[in-house]
């Protein structure tokens, strides 16, 4: 399951597609101002000029102030960013714009690969862990509460307030959250809205739903040729900022499942990794399939939220019918 040469050079093309991009759309934006703000070029030739001018009399063996040419610098950058507020475009118009501002779209930070490169590895080692892609129809600019009345809202709102304070939270108390209760009332949808926010702050998320997980794990574990591959995804569910195990329930419970999911949930932990599970079982559903051990662990260190109403998949199929 590690990456192989093929998908490490996908990657680096891909930057470099974006950077190509960003480039593209500085150039336009420069050649829009230069033919739209009378006085910009000026200004910006005179800051070329400047610094030539400061240059040739520091070789010349003059002893100058720095500070002086930065002053009168920083006074043309105002000018310059009075003349775009005035034609209606912001300070950084002109700006380069980045995918990821930490990288710079390059994919490595001090020679260590960026957060922003390890999910894109995560999303072609996992097919289903694209988080970028499930937050196009799920998240928070998206959301609204006219599925739910009455006790059903107040459980949906408080969620929702749930939801937002593990993003503030994230990068300080690593919260868990286990979203239950009954089929189709916004319990994925809400793991997905967070996944989006805190891939935004630049951390890694993995993804699984409870049934292609389980089937992963088992896939590798009976195979001896695979003992790499489930060592990178045993390091990779242990270490991700991030783990969604969503519809926890609907996958095929064995001996071997049950002791899998406690060390998971138990190595975040340890680790100080957040993590999202999502099902329709009650606590008490959780301690019969899966044991004491493990809804006692989740009891204790997950804040819970239940949502309950009317299948709301089901209920928007009947407006479209309509």
């Amino acid at each position: 399951m590690a990456l192989t040469n093929t998908q490490y050079d996908e990657i680096m093309h891909d930057y470099e597609r974006i950077r190509t991009l960003r480039r593209s759309e500085l150039s336009q934006r420069i050649k829009y101002v230069e033919e739209h703000v009378p006085g910009y070029l000026a200004l910006e030739q005179e800051t070329g000029k400047r610094s030539a001018a400061f240059g040739r009399r520091l070789l010349s063996g003059e002893k100058l102030d720095k500070s002086e040419l930065h002053k009168q610098l920083e006074d043309i950058s105002a000018q310059k960013k009075s003349l775009l507020r005035k034609a209606g475009l912001s300070d950084d118009y002109l700006e380069m714009e980045y995918d990821c501002p930490i990288c710079k779209d390059t994919g490595y930070v001090d020679n260590e690969k960026c957060v922003c490169f390890k999910q894109k590895i995560i999303e072609r080692l996992y097919a289903q862990s694209n988080i970028n892609k499930l937050a196009e129809e799920a998240n928070f600019s998206l959301m609204s509460d006219q599925y739910y009345q009455g006790e059903d809202l107040e459980r949906f709102l408080g969620a929702v307030k749930t939801s937002k304070d593990f993003i503030k939270n994230f990068e300080s108390l690593y919260p868990n959250l286990l979203f239950y209760g009954t089929v189709g009332t916004g319990k994925s949808f809400l793991s997905i809205c967070i996944a989006k926010e805190i891939l935004e702050m630049g951390h890694s998320v993995l993804y699984f739903s409870a049934a292609s997980l389980f089937s992963l794990i088992q896939s590798n574990s009976f195979d001896f040729k695979k003992s790499e591959e489930l060592r990178t995804l045993f390091d990779d569910l242990y270490n991700t900022d991030l783990l969604i195990i969503d519809d926890l329930g609907t996958e095929h419970v064995t001996n071997t499942s049950i002791p899998q999911l406690f060390t998971c949930i138990n190595e975040r932990m340890n680790r100080n990794k957040s993590t999202i599970i999502t099902t329709n079982f009650s606590l008490d559903d959780i301690k019969s399939m899966y044991s004491e051990r493990v809804s006692s662990r989740i009891a204790s260190s997950y804040h819970l939220c239940k949502l309950t109403g009317k299948d709301i998949r089901i209920m928007k199929k009947v407006q479209n019918r309509k």
